[in-house]
């Protein structure tokens, strides 16, 4: 494993961590099957348990020997860049009180055919860019018991680095892939879908007839226009979560967490 000791972020290999755009990580011409970056040990653990591949790593030259020390031991012979705090603070562009982050492949993704295997509930997310509700959403479903994720393709990327640490790492936890169908697509794997929409045909999330369904796919949308009028009208069931003192919505991610709460299917419903 070499350790290259950093002077200045300018130096050969660190420009994966210091200055390429996400765009430039996801570019295959650059890196075989693109790249993204996983900050903190305890996320990149995760990601490593999930089978992700490091392709180089960067961190305090204090951490060698501390918190970065069990991650060197698992992530084999990549470069292992390191400096001082006053040199790599300006990595991230906010304050850090731990520096280690992990350059890792992207992973060739599973169909949605093999991601709804299993899924009994599943939430779609569809046309939402704010890196922030990407991971806020990713870390609800595995918390609150949502089997599978789906995005469209107008959907940011996950493993975008603000929404990999956003989500602390669930990101890697949950079984995801983009979806290049129509939402009512799903019908053929058997999922219904409710839209969570505001409508004159909404129902209440609690509406007793949304728990009894087998496998229910929530769906998502921007938390400006929020879905469009296809989205709606597609749906199986159009769904809202009742408010009070003329509050007519919540953020995306926190209406997904009281969703995915609301609907969730204990395992001993499943067998």
């Amino acid at each position: 494993m070499p350790l290259i000791k950093v002077n200045s972020l300018s130096d050969p290999g660190v420009e994966i961590f210091s200055s390429l755009t996400e765009a430039q990580l996801c570019d295959r011409r650059l890196f075989e099957k693109g790249l993204f970056i996983a900050e903190s040990g305890k996320v990149i653990n995760l990601a490593l348990d999930a089978g992700y591949v490091p392709y180089a790593l960067m961190t305090e030259e204090k951490h060698l020997a501390g918190i970065a020390a069990q991650v060197l031991e698992r992530v084999g012979d990549i470069p292992v860049y390191y400096g001082s705090r006053e040199l790599l603070k300006n990595l991230t562009g906010f304050p850090l009180t731990r520096i280690v982050m992990c350059a890792m492949h992207r992973p060739p993704l599973p169909s949605v055919e093999e991601v709804l295997k299993d899924a009994h509930r599943i939430v779609v997310i569809d046309s939402v860019t704010n890196t922030t509700n990407i991971g806020a959403i990713f870390r609800s479903a595995i918390a609150l018991g949502v089997d599978a994720v789906l995005l469209t393709r107008t959907t940011c990327d996950p493993l975008n680095r603000r929404a990999v640490r956003v989500s602390m790492g669930t990101v890697f936890q949950a079984p995801w892939t983009w979806l290049d169908e129509p939402v009512d697509a799903l019908h053929k794997y058997g999922f219904k879908t409710a839209a969570m929409a505001l409508t004159d045909q909404s129902i209440p999330l609690d509406a007793p007839e949304l728990k009894d369904i087998d496998r229910l796919a929530l769906v998502m949308g921007t938390e400006g226009d929020g879905l469009s009028r296809e989205a709606i009208s597609k749906a199986d069931y159009v769904v809202r979560i009742p408010m009070k003192n003329n509050v007519d919505s919540l953020n995306v991610a926190a209406a997904a967490a009281v969703a995915f709460w609301e609907l969730r299917k204990t395992d001993y419903e499943r067998h």
